[in-house]
């Protein structure tokens, strides 16, 4: 377990089987780690329900922010704009009470609470939901899962940046090697936005001495031996991911090297956002909340955003893209 005090807003009414789960996930969470104390932002009733379940000492490390509100998985994002629990949250963040949120809810809702109360990074349009899958030779970073559905060349660009940064300061990837998922590993493979986004990101400066090894195939996101870095869109990345859920399924469990993905990180907000699956189990919440925490005592949204801020800038690329 990693040292240092972790102060978690939770989203106690985000996901399909809100709040139960959460409040299950969120109860293994607190009992793992003596140096964890949670911000529960829901109704008070689920909260107390959590509260009396816990040991005194337990109790002490918990508190709570009233809010009955919650965005519906079907509203649109921006209905986030409302008040509700994970606006609320977002708001916890910037008001210093809390380090980092985790929610299970929509995630259009989430990355938009995000980015309008926390704000940009400079140089980021559009942020990215990143994932870590177990491969075979190591860990995979996959971005974007869901964050932005229809980016441009330009911000796939972008994404590698923050995929390269992310691997090697949240899991330690030394000269990560970013490639590009498409239908084939041969220059000119894939559809326009691949074609277009190819030269792009061998063309952006890359930190932390990583280096762009082209076009990659499915397969290489499960087998980790071409890259520790695949970028792709937010549709086809959150189909790969929910896809690669159901075979770990079938076939028993995910590999031995290391667990399925259970959370995403909002990377592109000046603050530590993860992203829950929206069906996700008591124990995918408590890796939710254990990655939060993970990403704030490494201080890995600073340093990342940091290894951006010292790269060239483009001048302000234009991208075809789907606004929030």
């Amino acid at each position: 377990m990693e040292p240092g005090t972790a102060r978690i807003a939770v989203d106690l009414l985000g996901g399909d089987d809100a709040p139960a789960v959460v409040v299950d996930g969120a109860l293994r969470a607190v009992r793992t780690d003596p140096d964890l104390h949670l911000l529960l932002v829901g109704p008070t009733e689920v909260a107390d329900g959590l509260i009396g379940a816990l040991d005194p000492e337990q109790r002490a490390r918990v508190t709570v922010r009233p809010v009955r509100t919650a965005v519906g998985m079907a509203d649109h994002p921006t209905a986030a704009r409302a008040e509700s629990t994970v606006r609320a949250a977002v708001t916890a963040v910037r008001e210093g009470l809390a380090d980092a949120l985790v929610s299970a809810g929509s995630t259009g809702a989430t990355v938009t609470a995000a980015a309008l109360g926390l704000g940009r990074w400079t140089g980021v349009r559009r942020p990215a939901l990143v994932a870590t899958l177990p491969a075979v030779a190591g860990p995979v970073v996959l971005l974007d899962v869901g964050g932005t559905l229809e980016p441009g060349p330009a911000t796939l660009a972008r994404h590698a940046v923050l995929g390269a940064a992310y691997a090697a300061v949240a899991h330690a990837v030394a000269a990560p090697r970013v490639g590009l998922l498409s239908v084939g590993t041969e220059a000119g493979k894939g559809d326009r936005l691949r074609r277009s986004a190819d030269p792009a990101l061998a063309a952006v400066p890359l930190p932390c001495d990583a280096r762009y090894v082209g076009l990659v195939e499915g397969y290489d996101v499960s087998v980790g031996t071409r890259a520790d870095v695949v970028v792709t869109d937010g549709f086809t990345g959150n189909v790969l991911l929910k896809a690669i859920e159901g075979a770990y399924a079938m076939a028993g469990g995910p590999p031995a090297s290391g667990g399925a993905p259970r959370a995403a990180a909002l990377l592109g907000v000046a603050g530590t956002v993860v992203v829950c699956h929206g069906a996700a189990r008591p124990d995918d919440v408590a890796s939710g909340i254990a990655l939060a925490a993970h990403l704030w005592r490494c201080g890995a949204t600073d340093t990342v955003s940091a290894l951006l801020a010292g790269l060239p800038q483009d001048p302000a690329p234009i991208d075809t893209e789907v606004a929030p």
